[in-house]
């Protein structure tokens, strides 16, 4: 198995990393995809740790929304700080990146202009793209439409099916977290359903969002075990069988 999507480098870890990708191999999870905060340097030089520790893991990296509000003005500033990150890093790909209109952290302006050099940037190092969405799909699909990116997965999709169907009919892929797991979530287990099997992704977003049964504790890439079995149970399949189709997916996607 692979977690798509966690935060391994986060202070979160720091005191039981080696535990935690222990905890990982046990379950059967053998590789995760450890998102990168560009613009914070001990995150980005903790992926030399991790590399260490699980030599299987992959990085990616990029300027959160969260983060974009530093760089008003100056998009370019952002990107060269994303550049340095993804060659110290080896990163396979951009992310996450975005646009979160819950928080507005960031102006909303800011937040798009960082949005969209980050695209840029990707497209330049024909990599794909991370991203995350939060109550701005209008502005999403536009700038990504506008962009012509066309390598993208919409990381811990909680969206509706219209939403979903607007994603994939652009080409991208959705990855699903413990959400899916959860009693009340049963509109976001009908969008898995009806999401095609090449192409979907599964992810823990560690430490966040731990799934049933383990809500209320910190998430860990272990816990990707639930969401892969959820995900066999929706289409009928055995987790061996979804095992092997997110892998492919995760390869074609990645690299």
């Amino acid at each position: 198995m692979i977690d798509s999507h966690c935060h391994l480098a986060g202070e979160e870890f720091s005191g039981d990393l080696n535990d935690v990708i222990t905890r990982a191999d046990a379950a059967g999870v053998k590789s995760a995809l450890c998102i990168l905060e560009s613009e914070n340097g001990a995150e980005v030089s903790r992926a030399a740790v991790i590399r260490e520790a699980w030599p299987a893991a992959r990085f990616a990296t990029g300027v959160h929304p969260h983060h974009a509000g530093p760089f008003a003005g100056e998009p370019a500033r952002a990107v060269e700080i994303v550049r340095g990150a993804l060659e110290a890093t080896g990163a396979c790909a951009v992310g996450e990146i975005g646009l979160d209109y819950h928080y507005d952290f960031a102006p909303r302006d800011v937040q798009q202009a960082i949005f969209r050099a980050q695209i840029d940037l990707a497209a330049e190092r024909n990599l794909p793209i991370i991203i995350h969405t939060r109550e701005a799909a209008a502005d999403t699909f536009r700038i990504l439409r506008e962009s012509g990116c066309s390598r993208a997965v919409f990381h811990c999709f909680t969206g509706d099916l219209a939403m979903a169907r607007e994603a994939l009919d652009l080409g991208f892929s959705l990855s699903f977290a413990g959400i899916v797991t959860f009693p009340k979530a049963e509109a976001l287990r009908e969008v898995a359903r009806q999401t095609p099997l090449d192409r979907m992704l599964c992810e823990t977003d560690a430490p966040y969002l731990a799934p049933v049964p383990h809500r209320g504790k910190r998430n860990e890439p272990a816990y990707v075990t639930r969401v892969f079995e959820t995900l066999a149970e929706l289409h009928g399949l055995t987790r061996e069988a979804m095992v092997a189709r997110i892998r492919a997916n995760f390869t074609d996607l990645f690299g």
